[in-house]
């Protein structure tokens, strides 16, 4: 141990470089994987200012959680300050989006698209995604139920595994752009056709990796007391730390598959899922070959961080619900995501872009509050009038858009923006109000 200013104990870099890679592989799963591919092929030429918007909602806001509850103690503690019943709500809908509606089912749905391609011809797409649905969903139940030696071990194995394709991929892509001479001359397509960078943000929102912060921090936190830590200031400089180095890496990972996808960009105009950029990218640089072990790998990584899930939101809802059990809970999220995984990804991102543009600005919202929550905590009106004006809004807009209606009268409103600056009146209010009621008390 080193120690930090006016005698703070504080970690060896041995020891911040292991709390900072363990955050790191808790953020690295298989499904973030497939959205940045993506947009270099959508983006096209526009790829840079887009990825600066995805890296900003992918890695910079979930930063930003980390530090925001390693300061407040847990999601519950954080969310508590608007209202306890809010708190309970919002953490179980936060476990729900990481786990059975949209990240669990997306685990199946990401490993699938990587087997396709093998299938043979005459083979019923929809009858074999059925199938491996339900194998993958029953081994990963089973395996949920004693995650042991196996669960470690495919930890061990995948995520080297999975770096050492990524850099594989990403130098081939790397060294045929350089052959070529030029670069692809794609223009960009619908959705970054517009603001790209704005929509390279709300891009971010779908690796759900800002949620996922919110129950990390707390862990984190735990991690850095105990190798020693033990002040607050303490925990606090470290978890800064590993998020910066989870974030760095991040960064790396996700610019370097951008890079996959704007190789593609040309070849692959008419792709809807970043699962078919990687497996095409994949064939082209190494064969047959290459698409047999991507297909190996996403499995693997899939089917461990689908293990980790299920028991992560079984535990939280067993401990919620004290009449279901562990093995309860787990089945039936292991069913329901079985039957959300066979919409297909396509389907499964979708729905993930609709509630996840409900579900985020609430937690943006939150983490900004909890970013200087020393001083908001004196205005506890703040909290309430700016979460409560950023849910409404949000909410609102997601089921205009489902509905098909007009946009709403609202800055920003047309490029999935409208609730910022009404959050920002929302606050501005609350401040008048206290200001206003204390004036009177005098």
């Amino acid at each position: 141990m080193g120690s930090g200013k006016q005698g703070e104990t504080a970690l060896s870099p041995r020891q911040s470089l292991f709390v900072g890679v363990t955050l790191f592989s808790m953020f690295f799963g298989a499904g973030n994987l497939i959205l940045p591919p993506l947009l270099g092929v959508q983006a096209g030429v526009d790829s840079p200012v887009a990825l600066l918007g995805f890296l900003l909602a992918g890695v910079g806001l979930p930063v930003l959680g980390i530090v925001a509850v390693a300061l407040s103690g847990t999601l519950r503690d954080l969310a508590a300050r608007v209202h306890p019943t809010f708190a309970r709500v919002f953490v179980a809908l936060v476990y729900l989006a990481i786990g059975p509606c949209l990240a669990i089912p997306r685990t199946a749905s990401t490993a699938f698209e990587m087997l396709a391609p093998l299938l043979g011809e005459g083979v019923s797409h929809e009858v074999a995604q059925l199938a491996f649905s339900v194998a993958f969903f029953a081994l990963a139940y089973a395996l949920a139920m004693r995650p042991g030696r196996l669960t470690r071990l495919l930890g061990r194995v995948t995520g080297p595994a999975l770096i050492l394709f990524i850099v594989a991929v990403v130098a081939a892509s790397v060294a045929s752009l350089a052959g070529a001479g030029t670069l692809p001359a794609a223009s960009p397509i619908a959705p970054y056709d517009g603001n790209a960078a704005i929509q390279g943000f709300l891009t971010g929102y779908q690796t759900m990796d800002l949620l996922a912060s919110l129950t990390f921090g707390l862990v984190i936190a735990i991690n850095v007391r105990n190798l020693g830590v033990s002040s607050t200031g303490g925990v606090m400089r470290e978890v800064c730390r590993a998020g910066v180095l989870a974030g760095v890496l991040m960064v790396a990972v996700y610019g370097g598959l951008t890079i996959v996808g704007f190789e593609q960009c040309e070849a692959l105009a008419g792709a809807t899922n970043g699962a078919a950029v990687i497996t095409a990218s994949a064939t082209a640089h190494f064969g047959v070959a290459g698409t047999v072990l991507v297909a190996a790998i996403f499995l693997l990584a899939c089917l461990n961080v689908c293990i980790g899930l299920i028991s992560c939101c079984g535990s939280y809802f067993a401990d919620e619900l004290p009449h279901v059990s562990y093995r309860g809970c787990a089945l039936a999220f292991a069913v329901f995501s079985c039957a959300v995984a066979n919409l297909g990804l396509d389907a499964i991102l979708g729905l993930s872009a609709t509630l996840l543009g409900a579900m985020y600005p609430i937690a943006i919202v939150l983490v900004f509050l909890g970013m200087f929550r020393r001083l908001v905590d004196r205005r506890p009106r703040v909290w309430r009038w700016a979460v409560c004006v950023a849910a409404v809004v949000s909410v609102t807009e997601v089921a205009r858009t489902a509905l098909g209606l007009p946009a709403l009268p609202l800055p920003l409103a047309d490029v999935g923006l409208g609730w910022v600056l009404p959050t920002i009146a929302g606050a501005l209010i609350a401040l008048l109000l206290l200001a206003a009621a204390r004036k009177d008390q005098r």
